[in-house]
């Protein structure tokens, strides 16, 4: 993929690999940022290009180029990222009005009767394809990689709110419910974004460059799998704060365990036919089998907690068998969070309890261990054994994103 106008594999300054990127509770999947293109000069193309569009455009473009370069290096770094943390944090938020401010005029070449679409050829630097970059002569390609940057913007600024910061002393702070509650709202507006680009970008985009030119990292299915990766790490924040809460009961718990499995398992099930390969994209993919499987376990350790509270033979024997199931899971998940950070970033717990599963659940089957003689149930793989899990809808959604009324060259 990636294969309009594309440069061979040669890893620059700012394409990044799996390395000492710090500790991270937010993954995001390569950071794409915009190169100069030869066809944006301070002067009208051949075919009619408007010189105070082109202008525009330029300016708007190369001041992204700059900001986007400073941003990409800043996320590579975890030294200097704690370091300007600490002096006001990075100019992500710059960089994202900078993007809605250019959106606009960009839009001016692809409204209604335009033939402006495709008079300038836009590149970008890829992260999760082979090739090192990608450039098409498209505005609604250029329209998609502005949205999937600003959705990578969000979560990034969503992990530097999740992760705890450390002291001068080196002690890790707790992060602060306040914090989490607007990594929620951060969550949301990234999934909007990819839903925008999703529903109303993609299709603009003729097949031949969508299956022949788009790179992997703006392929439907990866927009799909980091749009459900942001509702999937919403709802585990919101997990993380109804265990916190004394006043959250179990089947609420429950059901925002059993939201986030059915987020997880779109992810997946997204990404898992893509051809990703070694770096970055298979590093999204660990990630997104790791958060699933996690999942997962939350899970069955609630399901079980209800089942448990029941009074019949059944509901004990049902109960056990999810517990063990959460336990098996735990394993699955721990041995899938190690391929994740083999080589680095470390993960940072946010809402799940990997020890307090583990440590309830074997409780509750010893417990109920008269229900493992061979006259009641022997649990051997949890797949063939588990109970189902409640089906809920996720309650969460994207928030709306609408792309902003086109800027021409006579308004």
């Amino acid at each position: 993929m990636g294969c309009f106008n594309s440069k061979p594999n040669d890893t620059g300054a700012i394409r990044r690999r799996p390395g000492s990127i710090g500790e991270v509770a937010v993954f995001v999947p390569g950071l794409r940022v915009p190169e100069s293109s030869d066809e944006l000069p301070l002067q009208p193309l051949g075919d009619g290009l408007p010189r105070r569009l082109t202008e525009r455009l330029a300016a708007l473009r190369n001041r992204i180029i700059v900001m986007a370069a400073h941003e990409a290096l800043y996320m590579t770094k975890p030294t200097w990222r704690i370091t300007i943390t600490q002096h006001g944090g990075s100019k992500s938020a710059d960089l994202l009005q900078a993007l809605e401010d250019y959106l606009p005029t960009l839009l001016g070449l692809v409204k209604d009767g335009s033939e402006l679409e495709d008079k300038v050829q836009f590149a970008w630097m890829n992260q999760e394809d082979d090739a090192e970059d990608t450039s098409m002569p498209s505005a609604w390609y250029e329209v998609l990689s502005v949205l999937h940057l600003m959705a990578l913007l969000r979560l990034s600024q969503a992990n530097s709110l999740l992760v705890p910061k450390t002291s001068i002393e080196g002690y890790h702070a707790k992060v602060s419910e306040e914090n989490k509650r607007a990594s929620v709202e951060i969550f949301l507006k990234a999934a909007g974004y990819l839903e925008c680009a999703i529903q109303h970008v993609l299709p603009k985009i003729s097949p031949e460059k969508r299956w022949k030119g788009l790179p992997v990292d703006l392929a439907e299915g990866i927009l799909k799998a980091i749009c459900m990766q942001a509702l999937g790490q919403a709802i585990d924040v919101q997990l993380g704060l109804a265990i916190d809460s004394p006043k959250a009961t179990l089947a609420v718990r429950r059901r925002l365990a059993c939201e986030m499995v059915k987020c997880w398992q779109q992810a997946h099930e997204s990404i898992s036919d893509l051809p990703l390969l070694d770096g970055w994209a298979e590093k999204h993919r660990l990630f997104v089998t790791w958060k699933h499987i996690e999942a997962k376990a939350a899970a069955y350790y609630y399901h079980g907690l209800i089942l448990d509270e029941g009074n019949s033979e059944k509901s004990h024997r049902t109960a056990v068998a999810a517990l063990q199931s959460a336990e098996e899971l735990l394993k699955e998940s721990k041995a899938a969070c190690e391929a994740f950070h083999a080589a680095s970033p470390k993960p940072a717990a946010v809402g799940i309890d990997e020890e307090k599963i583990h440590k309830e659940s074997s409780c509750k089957v010893r417990i109920n261990k008269d229900l493992y003689n061979k006259d009641n149930i022997i649990i051997h793989d949890h797949a063939d054994s588990a109970p189902p899990l409640p089906d809920f809808a996720v309650a969460l959604k994207p928030d709306e994103y609408r792309l902003p009324p086109p800027l021409t060259d006579t308004n």
